[in-house]
């Protein structure tokens, strides 16, 4: 049986109202063809600004998936969550905007949040997509080697600006600031980046975190050069663990263009490389710190074996603990009720510019083998305890 299946402990900050919204809304997310439908439903709406959709999309998805419009308004989940113990991450949940207007405004976002997060404990991260701060067709061609013309290179030199920007006032405000993955083909260009970045601001204690995908092949053979090369370079390494969330995407552009599937072959590869990864975390704790972001309650709790075995308090420094908003909150409030360092990822944003980061985690709830059926399973639970207590 699962050490997190207390769902009195998982909800204790849930409404009957939101529990019963939430089952209705991961019902219809567990359905393929009804989520593909009423997500191109919901894109074509929002784009042609039909304002009775927003209202709808207020009061399920982005209620359930995400924080509030703006970091201030965010701030009422943020004291709820601390108060358990667990803190949260902003996350400026604008995608699929690629105007240098839209990357200069993200930037400005990520060193304001930076502001907001020095010294409270309740933010002890604060993160951003690469493609927040550029195109992802030019991190591509950069990576691919391709001879950026003239103006490419000053489009280049303004995304550099933007890491050094805000790795430079993370290090001076003492903030840990962690880089987001992306896609294979332009994830070797954002290492490259936050590598660079490490070298120059991780020297004392690891403020710049990267993010590695352990649904990919080659991952375990980068981390030993990555930490060979921290070793030489005398610096500290601080990374963020996932799974990975662009399989299908990964897949289907390997076999078009011909090169080798970049992905593990199974769920079961990908659970074993994800594990290995956390050996990899507890054999070096001289010169790497952890952030697991995992709703795998296998992992979760192999950490905290391996945490036990070694001697670590829950609350050690240099391991914390990562589930999003909305999800897995049997896990996350666990660790929080047990002091370990738990966190939610807290995406904000406009209702609008939120759509895409909503429709993408529809998707992958719908992809994920099992995950929406245990979300399903928990809230029930949850609901049937409360009716067998009177409290319904």
């Amino acid at each position: 049986m699962s050490i997190f299946n207390d769902t009195k402990v998982a909800f204790q900050d849930k409404t009957n109202q939101q529990l019963q919204k939430a089952y209705l809304m991961f019902r219809a997310i567990e359905q393929p063809a009804i989520t593909n439908i009423g997500i191109s439903a919901l894109n074509f709406t929002v784009k042609n600004n039909f304002p009775f959709v927003q209202s709808i999309v207020r009061q399920t998805l982005f209620e359930q998936f995400v924080g509030g419009e703006t970091r201030e308004k965010s701030m009422q989940v943020v004291k709820q969550l601390f108060k358990h113990h667990i803190g949260s991450i902003f996350d400026y949940a604008i995608e699929g905007k690629e105007e240098e207007s839209t990357f200069d405004h993200t930037c400005k976002e990520i060193k304001e949040n930076i502001k907001f997060a020095e010294g409270s404990p309740a933010i002890p991260f604060v993160v951003f997509k690469p493609t927040g701060f550029g195109r992802l067709d030019l991190y591509a061609e950069v990576q691919s080697g391709k001879e950026l013309t003239s103006s490419e290179k000053e489009e280049w030199a303004r995304i550099v600006k933007r890491y050094e920007e805000v790795c430079q006032m993370a290090n001076d405000r003492n903030v840990k600031l962690m880089v987001d993955a992306e896609e294979t083909w332009i994830q070797s260009a954002v290492d490259d980046l936050v590598n660079e970045m490490m070298a120059r601001y991780n020297r004392e204690k690891p403020i710049i975190w990267n993010t590695i995908q352990m649904y990919r092949t080659g991952r375990l053979e980068y981390l030993a050069e990555d930490l060979n090369r921290a070793k030489n370079g005398g610096y500290f390494l601080g990374y963020k663990f996932v799974r990975g969330a662009y399989m299908e995407k990964e897949r289907a552009r390997a076999q078009e263009m011909g090169y080798p599937d970049p992905i593990q072959p199974n769920k079961q590869a990908s659970d074993n490389n994800y594990n290995a990864a956390i050996d990899f975390v507890i054999n070096n704790l001289d010169k790497v710190s952890a952030f697991f972001g995992t709703h795998n309650e296998k992992s979760t709790e192999l950490v905290m074996d391996k945490m036990k075995a070694h001697g670590l308090p829950n609350d050690y420094e240099k391991i914390h603990f990562g589930q999003l908003y909305g999800m897995s909150d049997n896990i996350t409030y666990y660790l929080g009720d047990k002091k370990y360092n738990a966190v939610k990822y807290l995406p904000y944003g406009p209702v609008k510019d939120v759509v895409p980061y909503l429709t993408r985690r529809a998707r992958e709830n719908t992809s994920v083998a099992g995950q929406t059926g245990r979300e399903l399973g928990l809230i029930k639970k949850e609901l049937n305890r409360r009716k067998r207590e009177g409290k319904i």
